[in-house]
């Protein structure tokens, strides 16, 4: 597979993304267009995120920070958290296990 055939999907405004899936992962490469806001929630599943390009604002469980490139943030099981592209942006995001409505 390359990632050049995978089909985007807009998934919430401004967050598209191309979705790869393993048994028990998602892994997820979004463009991000700038302000688009993804609102407090939280999952079960595991997650890591990578900022790739741009400035991302990230809160996890109440604490905000801002992140650019080269950034990793791992998100807990069940921990709230939300976040706002400050700039056009380019981030990865992991998930374990597989988020079966991406798919």
């Amino acid at each position: 597979m390359n990632l050049s055939e995978v089909k985007t999907k807009e998934i919430m405004p401004g967050y598209h993304g191309k979705m790869v899936h393993s048994e028990s992962m998602t892994w997820a490469f979004w463009d991000v267009e700038d302000q688009a806001e993804v609102p407090e929630h939280h999952h079960p599943h595991e997650q890591i995120m990578h900022v790739i390009e741009g400035s991302f604002e990230f809160t996890l469980d109440g604490n905000t920070q801002t992140y650019g490139p080269g950034d990793v943030v791992i998100i807990p099981s069940n921990v709230p958290h939300s976040g706002k592209a400050l700039t056009p942006c380019r981030l990865m995001d992991i998930f374990s296990p597989a988020r079966e409505e991406y798919r």
